[in-house]
């Protein structure tokens, strides 16, 4: 557990960033000069009490040398550019469709658990702009039952099998917390592993990730998807969570595994209640100084309910396209999705109008 943090705010875009970084008033983030950074909160934890502070970027020198330093290191991988496997992060920010076949998934659950069904469903997904599919076998709601991996698999094979083959160039991400799931999958080419348990369900999920040098997301989840809903707890959720992928991260490196083709999520929904979830998204900008991708996943999840109430819509797409613009502002890069069309055109809308200052 660190002392000090530092967290990327009061962002500015388009040619007013351009300009700001060359009078050296500002930073760019993520190493892109349309997206930029003229003030950072430091955030200080000391004997269980937060403390925070908003420094401007061009005031950093009036620091002492011991916490420059430390604000200095985390800048470094504020600003550098973030690279995974064969993702590009230059332009427009990454959507992963969203393919559940699974009999009981919270949201659609039961509609693609059919061979044709689900295929038909990949196609329109990547037709609507999806960059990557994630395929999930088993669900993960609140409150959901582990199934046995060997169904699991049976589930997904054929779907993997058949978008491998049409659509060679595909990033296919497997949603699986099952070491067998993980080896079947990399076997027949997946690109990416999608552990919403961070790595922490199956003792052997690690071992395949280093034997086949599979890139992968590190997924923040409190408890396990029967329980983690059960009034979910933290000293500071965004602290607790950055330390979480910090400390992974570390020993993650000392398993010698490779981890320059590693996503960050800090998992919305899964172990934290409202409260949570809003200042994950509030300030989400926090994890870029480990260095990494961020990815979210919002898409459909329960808080849009909480805050709509009587307002509330079955696919939920307005709540959904709201939390991915608001997180894509902050430097977000990649947006777990269902609805890729409607949130596809809602972020050419949004960044035409953002970059156009």
């Amino acid at each position: 557990m660190r002392e000090y943090y530092t967290r990327a705010c009061s962002f500015i875009y388009g040619l007013q960033a351009k300009k700001l970084i060359l009078q050296k008033k500002a930073l760019p983030l993520n190493s892109r000069k349309d997206i930029a950074f003229d003030s950072i909160e430091l955030i200080r934890r000391k004997n269980k009490k937060i403390y925070t502070k908003l420094i401007k970027i061009e005031h950093l020198s009036n620091l002492n040398s011991k916490i420059k330093k430390k604000i200095l290191a985390d800048l470094k991988k504020i600003q550098s550019k973030k690279k995974f496997s064969k993702l590009n992060f230059t332009n427009e920010p990454l959507l992963m469709g969203v393919l559940n076949i699974t009999p009981d998934s919270f949201s659609d659950g039961g509609i693609y658990f059919n061979k044709k069904k689900a295929i038909k469903n990949a196609e329109f997904l990547i037709d609507s702009g999806a960059n990557i599919i994630d395929i999930g076998g088993e669900s993960t709601r609140p409150g959901s039952k582990e199934i046995n991996p060997l169904v699991e698999w049976n589930r997904i094979k054929k779907i993997v099998k058949f978008l491998r083959k049409k659509f060679p160039k595909l990033n296919i991400s497997l949603d699986t917390r099952k070491s067998l799931v993980m080896k079947n999958g990399l076997k027949m080419k997946i690109n990416i592993i999608n552990d919403v348990s961070g790595l922490e369900f199956d003792q052997n999920a690690i071992k395949v990730i280093k034997e086949f040098k599979s890139p992968f997301i590190i997924h923040h989840m409190q408890g396990k998807p029967q329980t983690m809903q059960n009034m979910p707890k933290y000293n500071n959720v965004l602290l607790d969570i950055y330390d979480f992928f910090e400390k992974k991260i570390s020993f993650l490196k000392k398993q010698n595994v490779k981890i320059n083709n590693v996503i960050l999520d800090p998992g919305i929904g899964f172990g934290k209640n409202l409260k949570h979830n809003l200042i994950l998204m509030s300030k989400i900008s926090l994890f870029h100084s480990l260095g990494f991708p961020l990815m979210i996943g919002t898409s459909r999840k329960k808080f849009i309910n909480q805050i709509s109430e009587k307002y509330d819509t079955k696919e939920r797409i307005g709540g959904t396209l709201s939390s991915v613009l608001y997180t894509l502002s902050q430097g977000v890069q990649i947006f777990r999705v269902h609805n890729v069309r409607e949130v596809k055109q809602g972020i050419l809308v949004f960044k035409k109008l953002l970059l156009n200052q």
